[in-house]
């Protein structure tokens, strides 16, 4: 079995891959939480903008939030009367997750808000650069997916 060291160059890649994750979600966060929202609130208001609603397992799965914990955000948002629950039709054993009134004026706010605020962190950036950043990001997740 080969042996890893600290100065092994594969470490380093993944300690600033893990480093520059939490450095970015770290950033998103507390804008969002300026905004009045969790980061798991934010990501399901954000997903469910101009869409009709989704049944709560696509939400879940496109959120990347358990439907354990999804259920107890909805629950959250549906008391800020930001998302309701709807029956669809043909199919009364699940549940769609719509935005309110409320809530699709919400997404409007502070969904441009927050991009324009990531923006931010890649001013130095020209789109080359951000091309190439967003190959490589592509190339990398399609490494650890099947």
């Amino acid at each position: 079995m080969q042996e890893t060291t600290a100065k092994e160059p594969f470490l380093a890649v993944l300690r600033e891959l893990a480093q520059a994750y939490h450095a970015f979600s770290a950033y998103s966060a507390a804008h969002v939480r300026q905004l009045g929202l969790t980061p798991a609130q934010f990501d399901v208001i954000a997903t469910l903008g101009n869409t009709q609603g989704m049944p709560l397992s696509q939400l879940a799965q496109k959120t990347l939030i358990t439907k354990g914990t999804l259920t107890g955000i909805i629950d959250r948002l549906e008391e800020k009367g930001l998302v309701r629950r709807e029956v669809p039709v043909g199919d009364r054993r699940s549940f769609l997750a719509v935005l309110t009134p409320a809530g699709e004026a919400l997404f409007a706010q502070v969904f441009p808000a927050h991009i324009d605020y990531l923006k931010r962190a890649f001013t130095e950036g020209d789109e080359g650069e951000l091309e190439q950043v967003r190959r490589t990001l592509r190339g990398l997740r399609g490494r650890f997916q099947d």
